[in-house]
């Protein structure tokens, strides 16, 4: 693995990002990403959306939120999708997507982030576990709220 960086979702990344592979089950756990870059057209202010590439190689997305309005309060820092291809899971990709997250929460003065998912088997529970996540509750429809501390 060359070295990885963010850059901005751009008309260059999107249909790398769009391609993007899932291992088997994965799907069930995850939108399409075109409804997370809707996001950016609605709240662009406030969406923060990156690419993560390995050199020439688009192996990741990040989408998150920063609103100190929003309601929930668990919407005002929030980590909305991660994606690694499956190809490139378990390569470090994702905590790298994560660190560089909680680097932009810091700057704009947040004090935590928040993610919300869908508990069960083959699901992300494990590595936002790993990736420091602790559970804080739960959504009005029975998704884990989970947060770090910053």
């Amino acid at each position: 693995m060359s070295e990885l960086q963010l850059v901005e979702l751009s008309a260059t990344t999107i249909v790398a990002v769009n391609n993007m592979s899932l291992k088997p089950g994965q799907e069930q756990f995850l939108a399409p990403v075109s409804y997370g870059v809707a996001a950016t057209v609605v709240n662009p202010q406030t969406t923060w959306q990156r690419v993560v590439v390995d050199g020439d190689e688009v192996v990741g997305f990040v989408s998150a939120n920063f609103d100190t309005e929003a309601t929930p309060a668990h919407f005002v820092s929030v980590l909305w999708r991660i994606n690694v291809d499956a190809d490139d899971q378990g390569r470090g990709v994702g905590r790298f997507a994560v660190e560089q997250l909680l680097e932009e929460a810091r700057a704009r003065g947040m004090d935590h982030v928040d993610v919300i998912y869908e508990a069960g088997a083959d699901g992300p529970q494990a590595f936002f576990d790993r990736v420091g996540f602790t559970p804080v509750g739960e959504t009005e429809y029975g998704e884990v709220i989970a947060e770090i501390r910053l």
